[in-house]
């Protein structure tokens, strides 16, 4: 099952607010959000506007920037697991860009981020 960026979002917001060893009521608090909503978000069960996202964010002293980085790896190491587990060729679980029957089925760009780009599928007569 693909990881959801809400979910990814939640999960890095909750690992930094617990490394500072700071409660949901400080930093609810702290960004004027209520505490079961942030909870929510924390939890991936609520998508957050990129103003809460700023707000959570200022209120954890963490540049909204690194909360999104650390997000985009997760995603891709995820990506890259689920690749794995597929059976995908192993070119492209590497990160090499593989062309078959004419098609990209990846391909890198900048800073070596890996994009797939799934084939049709085939529906039996």
């Amino acid at each position: 099952m693909a990881l959801l960026l809400r979910e990814a979002i939640g999960d890095s917001l909750r690992r930094t607010r617990v490394s500072q060893a700071r409660t949901l009521r400080e930093v609810s608090s702290s960004a004027r959000v209520s505490l079961g909503y942030l909870s929510e978000v924390e939890r991936g069960r609520k998508e957050a506007s990129s103003e809460l996202l700023a707000a959570i964010c200022d209120a954890l002293e963490v540049p909204l920037s690194d909360v999104l980085h650390e997000v985009s790896e997760s995603l891709a190491v995820t990506t890259e697991r689920e690749l794995a587990t597929a059976g995908a060729p192993d070119s492209v679980a590497s990160g090499t860009a593989t062309v078959s029957a004419g098609r990209a089925d990846a391909g890198l760009v900048a800073d070596d981020t890996l994009i797939v780009i799934p084939a049709p599928a085939l529906v039996a007569a």
